[in-house]
């Protein structure tokens, strides 16, 4: 989502303009007044000017009023509010911080043991990045910057390493500040001095140590992707706002290679790495970014001896890895993203960033960020399917070992999926499978063979059977996975593995139109990552069970059946029928940039969407304005459908609903005649932050980081400690944690999401939001769903994509999270899916999420920036609720208040979001449903000018009258 910007600034002072007119009349008038006042003869001439300011003074007072409680009531709210901190929950955080790092943090590579460092061991520390390193991202998943931060070089001293401060005092010379990547201005620039810039730095190095790191970082950001190329000129590009990925960047030569891409070496990093292995041979390559990066570089230089992956550390993160480099903490994480040699050459690589239709300029809509201050609808075609990360190169690694097709693993995988080293050696027996026809399970020890204490992750995958030309079934797919605790030299530990048969199922989009567990034998096995077993065994399906009506998953509230065959276009997918056999033509750069007829038929935003044209004359008008007594906090541990609901909400008015809905923006708003309280909603995935305060919680790693942990329990402690410091700052919603899929290493937010994996991201995801809700908050899972890129994101995008890659790949992590925490709510994605936008998609919203889930709560827009499409008539009515705007505009203002379809439809959203808000801490104790203290300060502010006022004037009347009454006696004595 955005944050406060200048459009904010430019719609609220729109929505005052009124007031604003007011006061400038009531000004002019004044002055017209005070002038006329001079031809006056006295005693009138004063008391004319007197009473001219008096009333100038009261309409102030009102305007002012009239402002703060109305257009910007909700920001000074937000502003007013808020409580502290305590140092325990900020210390607690800080630990739980670095712990984060010291298990999220993968060892690559490690040849001949050169980690960890021997104790006494300097270094130099190579790359401008090592004084500016990466600790998030930028947007609403920044880091607040109210709390110091651990930088990589304190993170050394702090491990006791001592590093070069020639070379340090050579880089923060050459350049201090990081540039500005993500939200308003993109500068992609990779900081890096030329080599000649050096001297004889490099060569003095030597003196100073035999060990060198090359430390590397990117940055990504919301509201831009990452650019694809260079385009050959040495000046930076702002498009990436929401238009092209392939935002320029510079690297400051004149020689640039026009086909490498951010993710690469730059060539003033790779000059700079040829300097380096040249000089010394002990290099350790540190990689400081949440974005996977193309590394097989490392394996080009002998020299280099190790790597170590260390995606956004948050803000004590750097003393974990300084510890790691010096062996108090032995490396226990695994990548959450396959890394592959080039990122150019993926099946998403041709089919994400910016793509603009070309016969839909009628749908044009005002929008500041677009060129032009104009957008039209753009798309995007997820033409892999199912095939997203690992699961398309175990595949095709399976078909060629079946002599299907040609493809070299090795050459094309340089990290796998799941993926880490670490100091000490571990095993891994299987023990025997059972499956009771439900549940698959079976025990797994590990066992320390090494010499150093250290933890290890036991990760299980699937292989289903697969027909040629069949449902599309990936090779490998994880299905579960657990770390153990710190096991010393020669210890064991025995982990239990559980899940569901039915978890195996695949989804059979143009067949059963359903959930299909095939006939035939499931390879299980346990994994040390996505392409190397340790030991496998055989879970046989007798029979093919079909998921449909008659007889639905275990999980599943209702049958998931096919919703979103609208929303596969006029697409060719991957199939990995005969060996990937279309391959070229699946995942080739679109060739039609016209909207076909069929979907273009069903395109609505701004320009042509009515909602009368949607109403249902057979819909009753439900009961409003009811005086039936009951209270909200009444209602606290009901059922969602107890019939008490049906006595609060009639009782509530038109006016009441409305409000509730329209002004979602960091609240939900109160509500006095059923005691609603407003409740405070704050960003974001890595802190809990109130943008208007500037208050906020320290920052956690990247949620990459978290995943690369691959333990659960971190996950589920980072939840409790953002619901601790929540519950401090009196925060009852949490716009987190975000869970969509990394599609593309070049997605801006990926540092905000945990993984390619939706079943690595949805237990992470799920624990976060349950260590929150102990603490009674809520969470806004996000961004639901299909939001996998920034480029466009509110350009009115179409996302194409078919069935089963929606429910297989990019609902998965969303799926796992809501069948196993109770989030509250979801903030929905900005794009379209298909032709519908995602905040208006009822077999999303209702048909999915509420029916086949049973998910109970609230759906909120992203921000609510109007874009030309956010409607809250059209979004009420297709599940939902709350729009995330902090003042009242046209778009979030629900314009139909009179059709029974639309009240029906406000009845719902007030429902879900006060079922939502009654469960949370809000409503864990006695609550007070008055006036907030600033309201009522202003309140007692305006009774004492008014009184001020009253005697001003009763004094002004009283000397007039008396100047009156000497002018009087004047002229009779005259």
């Amino acid at each position: 989502m955005l944050s406060i910007n200048i459009a904010d600034v430019i719609a609220v002072i729109q929505t005052m303009i009124p007031q604003l007119i007011v006061l400038g009349v009531a000004l002019v008038l004044a002055i017209i007044v005070t002038i006329c006042a001079v031809k006056a003869k006295k005693p009138l001439k004063g008391f004319i000017r007197k009473q001219t300011w008096l009333v100038f003074a009261l309409v102030v007072i009102v305007v002012v009023n009239s402002i703060l409680l109305g257009p910007v009531y909700s920001m000074v709210n937000m502003a007013m509010g808020g409580g502290t901190i305590s140092n325990d929950a900020i210390e607690e955080a800080k630990a739980l911080c670095t712990e984060i790092a010291e298990e999220g943090i993968v060892l690559l590579k490690n040849e001949e043991s050169a980690l960890p460092l021997a104790e006494g061991t300097k270094v130099n520390v190579f790359g401008w990045s090592s004084t500016n390193p990466i600790y998030g991202g930028t947007g609403s998943g920044a880091l607040s910057d109210a709390y110091p931060t651990v930088d990589f070089l304190t993170g050394l001293t702090d491990a006791g390493i001592e590093y070069n401060k020639d070379l340090v005092g050579f880089y923060t010379g050459w350049r201090q500040a990081r540039p500005t990547v993500g939200m308003m201005g993109q500068d992609w620039t990779i900081p890096e001095p030329t080599v000649s810039e050096y001297g004889s730095l490099i060569t003095d190095a030597k003196n100073f140590s035999d060990t060198a790191i090359f430390f590397i970082a990117r940055s990504g950001g919301e509201g831009a992707d990452l650019p694809t190329s260079y385009d050959g000129e040495d000046t930076f590009s702002e498009e990436g706002m929401f238009g092209a990925s392939g935002v320029r960047y510079s690297d400051q030569e004149d020689d640039l290679d026009a086909s490498k891409s951010y993710l690469e070496l730059s060539n003033r990093e790779q000059a700079l790495l040829d300097e380096v292995t040249a000089n010394f041979d002990n290099v350790i390559v540190v990689v400081n970014s949440a974005n996977a990066m193309e590394l097989g570089f490392v394996n080009e230089y002998s020299q280099i001896k190790s790597v170590l992956y260390c995606p956004g550390t948050g803000q004590t993160g750097f003393d974990g890895l300084g510890e790691i480099l010096a062996g108090k903490v032995n490396p226990s994480g695994k990548t959450a993203d396959t890394f592959v040699a080039d990122l150019l050459a993926t099946p998403t690589a041709n089919n994400f960033g910016d793509f603009d239709y070309t016969n839909m300029e009628e749908y044009g809509v005002d929008n500041m960020f677009a060129e032009g201050g104009k957008a039209y609808p753009t798309f995007v075609n997820y033409v892999e399917g199912i095939y997203v990360g690992y699961r398309f190169y175990e595949t095709a690694y399976a078909e060629s070992l079946a002599g299907n097709m040609d493809f070299d693993y090795d050459a094309t995988v340089v990290y796998p999926f799941g993926y880490g080293l670490s100091y000490t050696t571990f095993t891994q027996e299987m023990g025997e499978i059972t499956n009771d026809g439900t549940n698959v399970t079976f025990d797994v020890t590990v066992t320390n063979t090494g010499d150093v204490a250290g933890k290890d992750v036991v990760e299980v995958y699937y292989n289903p059977p697969y027909t040629n030309g069949g449902i599309e079934k990936s090779a490998a797919n994880l299905i579960q996975f657990a770390k153990t605790s710190t096991l010393e030299p020669g210890a064991s530990e025995t982990v239990t593995v559980t899940f569901a048969l039915e978890d195996m199922a695949s989804y059979d989009t143009y067949g059963e139109g359903c959930y299909v567990l095939e006939a035939g034998d499931y390879e299980i096995s346990i994994n040390s990552d996505s392409h190397n077993k340790i030991d496998t065994d055989t879970v046989s399906v007798a029979s093919t069970v079909v998921y449909d009506e008659s007889g639905k998953r275990a999980s599943d509230e209702v049958a998931a059946t096919n919703q979103f065959q609208f929303a596969e276009g006029d697409v060719t997918y991957l199939s990995r029928a005969d060996g990937f056999g279309n391959y070229a033509e699946a995942t080739a750069a679109p060739s039609s940039y016209e909207l076909a007829d069929e979907y273009k038929a069903n395109y609505y935003n701004e320009t042509n969407y009515d909602p009368t044209n949607f109403n249902n004359d057979s819909d009753v008008m439900p009961t409003t304005g009811a005086k039936n007594g009951v209270m909200l906090k009444d209602l606290r541990g009901l059922e969602y459908d107890d019939p008490k609901w049906d006595e609060l909400l009639d009782e509530l008015t038109v006016e009441e609903m409305n409000t509730l809905i329209e002004l979602g923006g960091y609240e939900t708003s109160a509500i006095d005649s059923i005691g609603k309280v407003m409740t405070y909603d704050c960003d974001g995935p890595a802190s809990i932050n109130n943008n208007f305060t500037g208050q906020g919680s320290i920052g956690f790693p990247a949620a990459v980081m978290i995943a690369c942990t691959w333990n659960k329990d971190l996950a589920l402690a980072f939840g409790q400690s953002i619901g601790r410091m929540a519950n401090d700052m009196d925060v009852s919603g949490w716009y987190a944690p975000a869970t969509n899929t990394h599609r593309s290493a070049f997605a801006g937010r990926n540092f905000e999401y945990y993984s390619e994996d939706g079943v690595l991201a949805g237990w992470m995801c799920a624990n976060a939001v349950n260590g929150a809700r102990e603490w009674g908050v809520y969470s806004y899972v996000k961004h639901f769903a299909t939001n996998d890129q920034e480029t466009n994101r509110t350009g009115l995008l179409c996302t194409w994509l078919n069935e089963q890659s929606m429910r297989e790949i990019y609902l998965k992590s969303f799926e796992i999270a809501f069948k196993n925490a109770n989030p509250g709510a979801t903030m929905v994605a900005f794009n379209n899916i298909g032709v519908e936008p995602a905040e208006a998609c009822s077999a999303l919203l209702n048909t999915v999420l509420r029916g086949e889930w049973g998910f109970r709560g609230f759906a909120e827009t992203d921000y609510f920036g109007g874009y030309g499409y956010q409607d809250s008539d059209r979004m009420i009515r297709n599940g939902c609720d709350l729009m995330l705007a902090t003042y009242s505009t046209p778009q979030s203002t629900v314009t139909d208040q009179t059709s029974a379809t639309s009240v029906i439809a406000m009845r719902t959203a007030s429902h879900n979001i006060l079922y939502t808000v009654v469960n949370s801490r809000a409503y864990d104790s006695d609550i007070s449903t008055g006036l907030p203290t600033w309201e009522k300060i202003l309140f007692a502010v305006d009774v004492l000018l008014v009184l001020i006022l009253a005697c001003l004037e009763f004094f002004a009347v009283k000397k007039y009258l008396a100047k009156k009454k000497e002018a009087t006696v004047e002229v009779t004595n005259k």
